[in-house]
């Protein structure tokens, strides 16, 4: 199972919120590099970077943070918050990124994104499945769409997806755990490799992740907390 890292951005900043709420923010490190670069020096292949300031705008805004871990470190990163049109995505390769995730214009824009599915290939093109009360959630969590996450997730495997990250956001930043019962279903019902995100607080919860057969698990503020030490994800890399 692949242990990716999340670094969420907001003014350059590396920041973590809670439950998605930007009124919740906290900032851990200035400097996102000095961050991604701890990540790789314990053995970390993989990197979740978010902005979200281009999440809450609809349009990439902090590309130069991107291009600065790309450029300084080997991390492999996929990349998510404003990714919104064919500008975005092409800037988002071009400073660096390896994938991107599709959030918000997957729900709006789903041609959009079976454009590039076929443009750019299916290794290139995570869905972000977002999720509150199964009701799949856009612009940054601030919206709510009528949208259940298991059909949202079945739609885009018959588009090709391979890939999926799944957020539970009423678990997301708390520290309570994942939503185990809720991954098992997806990939109970869904051919997808799915990569878990929130909630993950200790190592355990990593193994289970990784037991009940997801391809990846997203690690945050577990982290930022000092809830898992990064030499203890360096063994299971």
């Amino acid at each position: 199972m692949r242990i990716i890292p999340a670094i969420d951005i907001i003014n350059g900043k590396c920041v973590r919120l809670t439950k998605g709420d930007y009124a919740t923010q906290k900032t851990y490190n200035e400097n996102p590099v000095e961050v991604a670069r701890s990540f790789e020096d314990a053995g970390i292949k993989y990197l979740h970077l978010v902005d979200l300031d281009g999440a809450k705008s609809g349009s990439i805004v902090n590309h130069k943070v991107l291009e600065s871990i790309a450029t300084q470190t080997n991390l492999i990163i996929d990349f998510g918050g404003g990714v919104k049109s064919d500008t975005d995505i092409q800037k988002a390769f071009e400073y660096g990124a390896s994938q991107i995730t599709a959030g918000s214009i997957a729900v709006k824009n789903p041609e959009k994104v079976t454009e590039w599915l076929s443009q750019y290939g299916p290794d290139k093109i995570i869905l972000g499945a977002d999720c509150n009360n199964r009701k799949i959630a856009v612009n940054g969590w601030l919206q709510e769409s009528d949208t259940d996450v298991l059909e949202f997730i079945q739609g885009y495997q018959e588009k090709g997806i391979k890939a999926v990250i799944c957020t539970d956001i009423a678990k997301d930043g708390m520290l309570q755990g994942p939503s185990t019962n809720l991954y098992k279903e997806i990939i109970g019902s869904a051919n997808i490799n799915l990569i878990a995100s929130g909630g993950i607080t200790n190592i355990q919860d990593v193994l289970d992740m990784k037991a009940i057969g997801c391809e990846g698990a997203i690690i945050g503020k577990a982290l930022y907390e000092g809830k898992i030490e990064l030499k203890e994800l360096s063994k299971l890399c």
